[in-house]
């Protein structure tokens, strides 16, 4: 190699050194794109901003992140499904989008399982169920019994009755004996500022999408889906403490279309999997409310999404939801 092939190698891969692999032959020349089914400024497109320019300085190549928002996931998920397997097009996706609208949808214009190649898990996102500041309980205990005296009275806040948030809100309910009003909203601003101002009592949404409310002290944080207590969080109680046994985790991965290279695939693993070992990456993810999964191979993300496709099932049967 000549003397200006090393240098622009330098200039290309400055995070060579922290395990990034160099670019196979010809990948990638020019910028990649990240299509998301959430809106600007929402928890998941936050969490695929910082990853992505991550990734991108390893790269040379920016990474483009488009948003496609709308349908419960649908509209974002189908523009991937149909994007050119040539492995400039990804699509960053939660469980909502993967696994729970097979069962919400009486039909959908994508297939998870055949449309898409599983790449990399990116993080688990723990779900908060919030108070408005002002709202008079001091846990989910008393939220509970206040629900449970005002059947239908006290509101939560979700992306749906169907989303992954409304269905949380509906296994706390069903195990609580309580009956709560769903307000569904298409964007976690939107319901944060609701909840702030007294409209609605409750909220339920991932941790990413509620930090920045929970350290301004504009919401109060009742309890946290995962079985044990969040080292960011550790004064909240998780909901395994009310209802033993009970775990509840989203998670956000990373996608290519079926059909595209193998290569190409499992080199977006490997470089990601560089990224997310990072300590300062770590740190971030998890102020940002989700957890960084530091070792996942393509073979084991593709298993991981078998054992979740199965483990929902159940919990579909469990609280009997009819697709629509």
């Amino acid at each position: 190699m000549q003397r200006r092939d090393f240098a622009r190698a330098a200039m290309l891969f400055p995070l060579a050194g922290s395990g990034l692999l160099r670019a196979q032959p010809g990948w990638p020349q020019r910028p990649v794109k990240f299509i998301l089914s959430q809106p600007a400024g929402s928890g998941p497109d936050i969490l695929a901003r910082y990853v992505a320019d991550r990734l991108a300085r390893g790269w040379g190549q920016p990474i483009v992140i488009e948003n496609r928002p709308g349908g419960q996931n649908v509209i974002g998920a189908q523009a991937a499904a149909r994007s050119p397997a040539d492995g400039y097009t990804f699509y960053y996706a939660t469980t909502a989008a993967m696994v729970t609208n097979v069962y919400t949808f009486k039909a959908l214009p994508y297939d998870p399982v055949k449309d898409f190649a599983p790449v990399r898990l990116v993080g688990r996102s723990p779900f908060v169920i919030a108070a408005a500041a002002n709202f008079a309980v001091r846990d989910l205990k008393e939220a509970l019994a206040l629900a449970k005296a005002q059947p239908g009275g006290i509101a939560i806040a979700t992306e749906g009755p169907k989303t992954f948030s409304g269905m949380l809100a509906d296994s706390v309910a069903g195990m609580a004996g309580v009956r709560l009003n769903h307000v569904p909203y298409t964007k976690a601003p939107d319901a944060l500022q609701d909840v702030i101002g007294g409209r609605v009592q409750l909220v339920c949404l991932p941790d990413a999408a509620l930090t920045a409310y929970l350290k301004a002290g504009q919401v109060r944080a009742l309890a946290v889906s995962t079985a044990k207590r969040q080292a960011g969080m550790p004064d909240v109680p998780s909901l395994s403490e009310t209802f033993a046994g009970f775990e509840y985790t989203g998670w956000n991965g990373l996608f290519a279309p079926a059909g595209t290279p193998p290569d190409v695939v499992a080199r977006v693993n490997h470089d990601l999997e560089a990224v997310l070992q990072q300590p300062e990456v770590v740190q971030r993810l998890q102020s940002l409310g989700s957890q960084a999964e530091p070792r996942m191979s393509v073979a084991e993300f593709e298993a991981f999404m078998r054992s979740e496709r199965e483990r929902w099932v159940k919990l579909v049967k469990q609280l009997d939801i009819q697709p629509e």
